[in-house]
């Protein structure tokens, strides 16, 4: 089963910190009251904005091996994919974004003149939305099960203008008539569709639509039964898919190295980390996330965020997202990839802070042990308490 890997984009802020409320790193002009460019030592501007350096992230993605990069919601997705589409020659892009904010068939119009400038590079991460309030201050006053209806019905006029020369359809949400994609616009690839989700309406769109079924990362065995399901789901219609693992890693030269990093990051967590989480996530209506939120909610210390080989729930007390990444040294990491591919995935969407700096260290170092990792390698049977070392 051939792999593909995908580097995060930080499209909001970047530094040493997992803690989100505490990364900084050189200017950044999407947040607000920091929209100043960089200073040379004279003190007149260098020019250098935060789209230069989330461009040197791409580049050194794209030099390091990565196929892809996902460049998640927040700062406009679509705009930074087209100006990072002229910064890079081989890397594809995942768009992440939500059905809700454009209407179909220009997302699909945007999605082929966006093919066309990058050379077929792109590809759609489909969000749903998963904090009520979040979605209510954007003018999303749909409930979950509805909001999955809409993400479907997007879906099928997307596949509906793509390949017929004329089209039309009446949802529950959405209506088109009679409508075209220009002739031109048709002969590009249609986006692959990258798409997440646990409830039932979730996997009913996934079996219909996903080219690649989104999964954060758990223990393998937890993992594989939903693998399964989504397989068995898709087949009814039809359809195989492949399944995919957005994961977050700390991974060093030693094990202990690595451990002490996950320490040292675990001390930055208080109560000001915590609120801001609450402040993001607070009313999250999303079963993935509650599934995630699971593996560190009764957590008191840090041995207790260890759920077993090298797997460290810690990441999801700290940020927004993923819950459980791995830590551990190159080989570790590199094993506990190779025994999540062979659960079924094929798709990795890897990330670690700082992101320039890890994009180097994780293509260079990771990457390489894990293609070099034979099939079907047996997962090691240890207890979570057996993981928890080194720790001292």
């Amino acid at each position: 089963m051939s792999t593909e890997f995908f580097w995060r984009l930080p499209l909001g802020s970047d530094g040493p910190y997992l803690a989100s409320d505490k990364n900084t790193r050189g200017p950044q002009p999407w947040k607000p009251g920091n929209i100043a460019p960089g200073r040379l030592p004279d003190g007149t501007a260098d020019g250098f904005t935060y789209i230069d350096y989330i461009a040197q992230v791409a580049k050194a993605a794209e030099i390091a091996g990565f196929e892809g990069a996902l460049l998640p919601t927040g700062p406009e997705p679509w705009i930074a994919a087209a100006a990072l589409a002229r910064e890079t020659r081989r890397i594809k892009f995942l768009i992440a974004f939500q059905a809700t904010w454009t209407l179909p068939a220009y997302a699909a119009q945007q999605a082929a003149i966006l093919q066309s400038l990058s050379h077929d590079r792109l590809e759609w991460n489909i969000i749903t939305g998963g904090v009520p309030a979040q979605q209510r201050a954007n003018g999303d006053f749909l409930e979950h099960d509805l909001r999955y209806k809409r993400t479907g019905e997007f879906l099928d006029i997307v596949q509906g203008l793509w390949e017929n020369e004329r089209f039309s359809y009446e949802g529950d949400v959405y209506k088109i008539e009679n409508g075209a994609l220009h002739p031109a616009l048709r002969r590009e690839r249609r986006p692959g569709v990258y798409f997440s989700g646990f409830s039932e309406p979730a996997l009913e769109v996934a079996a219909r639509h996903a080219d690649v079924y989104l999964n954060w990362a758990e223990p393998v065995e937890k993992l594989k039964p939903h693998i399964e399901r989504v397989r068995e789901l898709a087949a009814k219609q039809g359809r195989t898919i492949r399944f995919g693992i957005r994961i977050d890693l700390i991974a060093r030269e030693t094990e202990e190295t690595a451990w002490a990093e996950a320490r040292r990051q675990y001390t930055f967590i208080d109560e000001k980390t915590a609120a801001f989480l609450k402040r993001i996530n607070g009313g999250s209506d999303s079963v993935g996330a509650a599934r995630q939120t699971a593996y560190h909610a009764q957590a008191q210390r840090f041995e207790d965020l260890i759920l077993g080989p090298n797997l460290w729930a810690g990441f999801g007390l700290a940020k927004p997202g993923p819950a459980v990444g791995l830590v551990g040294n190159y080989q570790n990491v590199a094993e506990r990839l190779a025994e999540f591919r062979d659960s079924g995935i094929s798709t990795f969407i890897l990330a670690g802070s700082p992101h320039l700096e890890e994009a180097l260290r994780i293509g260079q170092e990771v990457l390489p042990l894990v293609r070099l990792q034979p099939a079907h390698t047996t997962a090691p049977q240890v207890a979570p308490q057996a993981a928890a070392v080194p720790l001292s």
